[in-house]
């Protein structure tokens, strides 16, 4: 199977470089498999798609403000860092710009010495092994000197209120380094009014790394080796996604980490398991689901591997087919764009 097979044409203006005004009032594309026809709805209209007994399935990992910028000390270049993985403690796989100025040995100054960062190694494809140093408590300080890290297809410095909109509603576990983004368009009403109509929900985490943004190399899907991402599933979130499958509820997947945190910690008939660890789950077509009977995603970027995962639910040839409907009718796409639902 061939990369350039989950290719298609998307013009520059239609990836979105700000939120909606408000998180529920995007569009709604929704697919029908058992026909093949969409719909074109917003957003709040999704609890007409829903049925008592469903249960939504969310990942509530919240994105730290990753991004921080420090000067190298002795010679006071400026330095960006992008914090793609906690290795251990205060051992942090990190992207440097420019790369070519930080070496191993070198310290690195934030916020007048508030935090300090001491490169350790390299990492894999160019990142850093760095260790931070600082009085306080780590997070806290990322608070104060970050800002959140948006993917590089939204071209502008991320400002104050990404603080809030790059974030769900339901985030709670320290962690990612890039939004849940099926999610941002949730909001407190929406989903109390779901499980007023008696939708259940459940919430995993899977902290998303840098390497959703990292492009396909191979030429052949097969060939693709996918990073690995932390997840846990509490006993909590098991019983209550097997309790709605066992009563004849869809599990819905809100993104394609939940959904991939699902597929990764569950048993061959379809049950979910309480457990930590990491994942390297690559899922595309030709992959038989376990656990997902329905999704609710963003549109993703071409020839990546979230398009495939898509593909895989549905098919290549009619995935590319929704994705020309949406394009036609002036879709705002990736991140910060409109919602889909594949049920």
């Amino acid at each position: 199977m061939n990369v350039n097979d989950f290719d298609y044409e998307l013009p520059k203006e239609l990836i979105a470089q700000k939120p909606s005004e408000k998180r529920d009032a995007c569009r709604l594309l929704v697919v029908h498999r058992d026909t093949g026809a969409v719909e074109h709805r917003r957003f709040s209209d999704i609890l007409e798609y829903l049925r008592p007994g469903d249960c939504l399935v969310m990942n509530d990992s919240k994105v730290i403000p990753a991004r921080i910028y420090g000067v190298k000390a002795g010679t006071g270049a400026n330095i960006e860092f992008l914090l793609s993985k906690r290795l251990d403690g205060d051992l942090w796989e990190t992207l440097v710009r420019p790369g070519r100025r930080v070496h191993t040995g070198d310290e690195i100054v934030f916020g007048d010495g508030k935090l300090r960062a001491f490169v350790e190694g390299y990492g894999e494809e160019g990142t850093r092994h760095v260790r931070f140093r600082y009085d306080g408590v780590f997070l806290e300080i990322l608070e104060e000197l970050g800002s959140m890290p948006l993917p590089p297809y939204i071209e502008r410095e991320a400002g104050e209120d990404d603080r809030d909109r790059y974030q769900t509603v339901y985030a709670r576990n320290d962690g990612s380094v890039a939004a849940p983004t099926a999610g941002l368009h949730w909001t407190p009403e929406l989903l109390d009014r779901a499980r007023a109509m008696g939708v259940k929900t459940a919430f995993v985490t899977l902290h998303v790394g840098i390497g959703t943004f990292r492009p396909v190399k191979a030429e052949r899907v097969e060939d693709h080796h996918m990073h690995f991402e932390e997840y846990t599933v509490t006993q909590e979130a098991a019983e209550t996604v097997n309790s709605a499958r066992a009563g004849g509820g869809r599990i819905i997947a809100v993104g394609t980490t939940a959904c991939r945190t699902m597929e990764s910690s569950c048993t061959e008939d379809g049950r979910l398991v309480a457990r930590s660890g990491s994942t390297g789950i690559f899922i595309y077509p030709g992959y038989r689901f376990k656990m997902v009977d329905a999704l609710i995603t963003n549109f993703h970027l071409p020839k990546s591997t979230l398009m495939m995962l898509v593909s895989a639910l549905y098919t290549r040839e009619d995935m590319l087919r929704v994705y020309g409907e949406a394009v036609k009718e002036r879709y705002a796409f990736f991140s910060y764009g409109d919602a889909m639902l594949i049920e």
